[in-house]
């Protein structure tokens, strides 16, 4: 007589259970795939030259940096389709992007990043003790951790834009460069680009105006409480500048506005098109 072996009995609530916990984690894998899968992915790092706040924060419906660069992109009508991943922080130094934890939180896990743009200093030389020694070396170490993290992505370091005095532009973007060489990373040199852009463009058309409510005559405050934002008379253009550009200080702020930030988006492109251009090429 040949005895068969009862059939498995299976648990119904925890067979459901199972299936469920690996369709959870399924889906989660697909959607982190999903997010780089079929696309070049390019992270922005730096400070509010790269996040652009204040346009953000005044016309959000306009398409920022990160996005006119892939439209830009894509225009080419031969290049692969990118997703542009924007990073940077207002008033952010290196040093605080990674020991605040918020290089571990937002970057360090990213999936599938290709190109790694890098733009910082001008905080840095604000803010970090002294930043002859320590700048450079911040900069080798977060190299350091987004080479360990992100093992295929190409690095590319940046300088910055004409926003201080031109001999502390010069104090940082010479120890950008002596990063990059001793680094042997290439050097993105966006400088000569946005200071060119300036001389075409006029001196303050890149740049948008910020100035304290207070500062401007009472007369003029009905006026312009539209424009109000955190006590301060924000305008992305010249719109005002007939009416308030004889004030002190009115064209102080250097910050882009949206045409300076599409300056950086054109330049961007354009450095990343010959780059993949020449990549599919060899």
């Amino acid at each position: 007589m040949i005895h068969c072996s009862p059939a498995p009995r299976f648990h119904v609530p925890r067979l459901l259970t199972l299936l469920a916990v690996i369709v959870i984690v399924l889906g989660s894998l697909l959607t982190a795939q999903a997010e780089h899968e079929g696309k070049l992915q390019i992270l922005l790092l730096g400070d509010s030259t790269t996040e652009g706040s204040i346009p953000r924060l005044i016309k959000p419906a306009a398409p920022q940096l990160e996005q006119v660069i892939e439209q830009l992109l894509e225009a080419e009508g031969d290049l692969p389709p990118t997703h542009v991943i924007n990073n940077g922080q207002s008033g952010d130094t290196i040093y605080r992007f990674v020991e605040s934890g918020r290089y571990d939180k937002e970057v360090a896990g990213l999936p599938g990043i290709d190109y790694a743009f890098i733009r910082y200093g001008i905080n840095d030389f604000a803010r970090r003790e002294d930043f002859t020694t320590n700048f450079p070396l911040d900069f080798h170490g977060l190299i350091a951790r987004i080479r360990k993290d992100h093992p295929h992505a190409k690095i590319v370091l940046m300088t910055v834009i004409p926003f201080s005095k031109t001999d502390v532009s010069e104090s940082i973007n010479s120890r950008v460069r002596q990063v990059a060489e001793k680094e042997e990373l290439p050097l993105f040199d966006i400088y000569p680009l946005y200071d060119k852009a300036l001389q075409v463009q006029g001196v303050n058309a890149l740049n948008y105006r910020r100035y304290p409510l207070e500062k401007a005559p009472e007369k003029y405050h009905a006026f312009v409480a539209p424009y109000v934002h955190g006590g301060r008379i924000v305008v992305l253009d010249n719109e005002l500048d007939g009416i308030l550009g004889h004030l002190p200080g009115w064209y102080g702020d250097r910050h882009p506005n949206l045409a300076g930030y599409n300056v950086i988006a054109v330049e961007t492109a354009k450095y990343l098109a010959e780059e993949l251009r020449q990549r599919k090429s060899e």
